[in-house]
């Protein structure tokens, strides 16, 4: 099943049913760093009805990657994504990850401070995690001795899969990004901000199963569709904008399983 909705998320979602949804990915407007056509207005209060809604269609178990970041304002990074994040948590969900974007990209640099490279992933689970089909990667060390230290001070032999082939993943995920890097869907760069598909696609894997319910409330360019189409997954998606709409429709129609 695919549903695209061309609509506001805050209009659509009323027609969702409470503890529906299995997974959201999506990413808000965040900060207003892009303007998105003018096509819709962002601020915290708008948020907020957004947060209340996702927490009601989302099923006991399900989760959802915000993935956001902060403009500078005046030499202040804005913590706006540290708000919200806080949000959440206080609306009922537990913040059961905060993992990192690294984008492999260097964009124009201030003369004061460190080049911006990543975004953050909350992951948030309402009540008891349900799935979680964490990714894999080889296993480096293989070092018998190694200890961590304990709250007490002593040290205790490290839990580390030691001479086992793999371990979970690190919880930061580098990512090429840039023309041709995300996505080879030359359409999808009409919009100004694309995931990359990889880092939609882990997601998927990792926190639903086949024939689960996808959620994207501001869809953009559609590659949240299209990954939870090609994992054999299903989709609702929603975006404002008619132009995005558009991209988004057509990339997930010709995207094949």
């Amino acid at each position: 099943m695919i549903n695209l909705i061309n609509d506001d998320c805050l209009n659509a979602m009323n027609s969702i049913e409470d503890n529906f949804i299995d997974l959201v990915i999506t990413s808000p407007p965040y900060d207003n760093i892009r303007d998105y056509n003018n096509s819709s207005e962002w601020n915290f209060d708008i948020f907020k009805k957004i947060a209340n809604q996702l927490i009601r269609i989302l099923k006991k178990g399900g989760v959802i990657v915000w993935i956001v970041n902060d403009a500078t304002i005046k030499g202040s990074e804005t913590g706006t994504s540290f708000k919200q994040a806080l949000y959440f948590k206080e609306i009922g969900l537990n913040l059961h990850d905060t993992m990192i974007y690294y984008k492999n990209s260097y964009p124009f640099p201030c003369s004061n401070r460190y080049y911006q490279n990543f975004e953050y992933m909350f992951v948030f689970c309402k009540g008891k995690l349900k799935t979680a089909n964490l990714i894999k990667v080889p296993t480096i060390s293989k070092t018998k001795n190694s200890t961590f230290r304990k709250k007490d001070g002593t040290t205790t032999k490290f839990k580390y899969e030691i001479n086992k082939p793999l371990r979970n993943a690190d919880n930061v995920w580098k990512y090429e990004v840039g023309y041709q890097k995300s996505t080879t869907d030359k359409i999808a760069y009409n919009h100004p901000a694309i995931f990359p598909e990889k880092l939609t696609k882990d997601h998927i894997i990792t926190w639903s199963n086949e024939n689960d319910l996808i959620f994207d409330p501001m869809m953009g360019s559609g590659t949240v569709g299209k990954m939870a189409k090609i994992l054999n997954r299903n989709f609702i998606g929603i975006e404002i904008d008619n132009e995005y709409f558009k991209i988004a429709e057509n990339r997930i129609n010709s995207a094949s399983i």
